[in-house]
């Protein structure tokens, strides 16, 4: 019997997904809340509630934290350590721990070749005000967040230089500044999503035309969606640039000039999959796992 912990939320629907996937499949049942485990640097031994993690078979890392901010990273940092030692960890932590920060995620992708729209970066509110001023309108992204947590779209004008003000007060010091782009053929983003690599499907997140963007926070909802061949090839070569990610999704939008990469997620997500597609993304990510630990 193969024992696979799932690093997740306790009660969270899509870590319960995947435990109970895991458990009809193994018997065996293990959530890890990471505030609650406790590394040993000197036998290179982590515990969570009394069981030594490193005599487990494998970790699947289905999310780190509830919100995403710098101590992340510092959860990220364990799992690194754990897996140097031979501990199977899915996905890579080094490549998880570059797509938790925004910033940090851009940089590889650009540095790929990979079509964003276009983003400044900037502590400066003054530089800041110019941006917004040659983009016109701009989504200000939080450094750490996730579901369009904490953006702010600014636009030019004679409110903006105070707006930018108060965004950095508020504790995004750096700002991370986008174009705001226009969708073509409806208010879409695209989650094409891989497993191993490899392409599994693609939904749609469709905006309620009651806000800005298209999260199902705001109110919007997974359709399905036929991308083309070439939207299928950008997105595989912008999650290839992060080596090892078991599973994810790419979000990708597509433009009158043609498509363009938001980010690539560092856990994925199952409710688009199943809502939008009918697969229980769950079920064949427990199976990857248990295939290529063996």
């Amino acid at each position: 019997m193969k024992k696979i912990g799932v690093v997740g939320i306790p009660g969270g629907w899509s870590t319960l997904r995947l435990l109970d996937a895991l458990e009809s499949r193994t018997g065996y049942r293990l959530c890890i809340d990471m505030a609650e485990v406790r590394l040993d640097l000197e036998t290179g031994k982590a515990f969570y509630q009394g069981t030594d993690l490193t005599s487990l078979d494998g970790l699947i890392v289905k999310k780190i934290a509830p919100s995403y901010t710098p101590d992340a990273l510092d959860r990220m940092e364990i799992l690194r350590f754990l897996r140097s030692g031979g501990l199977p960890v899915f996905s890579d932590p080094d490549s998880m721990f570059r797509l938790i920060d925004r910033l940090s995620g851009t940089a590889v992708l650009r540095r790929g070749g990979i079509p964003m729209p276009p983003t400044e970066i900037t502590e400066d509110v003054d530089e800041a005000a110019a941006v917004v001023a040659r983009f016109g309108r701009a989504v200000f992204k939080p450094l750490y967040s996730s579901k369009a947590r904490g953006m702010t779209v600014i636009e030019d004008g004679p409110e903006a230089h105070e707006e930018i003000a108060d965004y950095q007060a508020a504790g995004n010091r750096v700002m991370y500044i986008q174009k705001m782009v226009s969708h073509a053929g409806g208010h879409l983003d695209l989650g094409v999503s891989f497993l191993g690599g490899e392409y599994l499907a693609t939904y749609a997140r469709q905006g309620s035309g009651n806000s800005w963007d298209t999260t199902t926070r705001t109110g919007g909802r997974y359709v399905p969606h036929t991308p083309s061949t070439e939207i299928i090839d950008l997105a595989h070569k912008a999650q290839s640039l992060f080596p090892g990610m078991a599973f994810t999704c790419v979000d990708v939008v597509e433009t009158p000039s043609g498509a363009a990469i938001y980010e690539v997620s560092a856990f994925g997500g199952f409710r688009g999959l199943l809502d939008a597609c009918g697969i229980d993304a769950a079920a064949v990510y427990a199976d990857y796992v248990l295939e290529n630990i063996r």
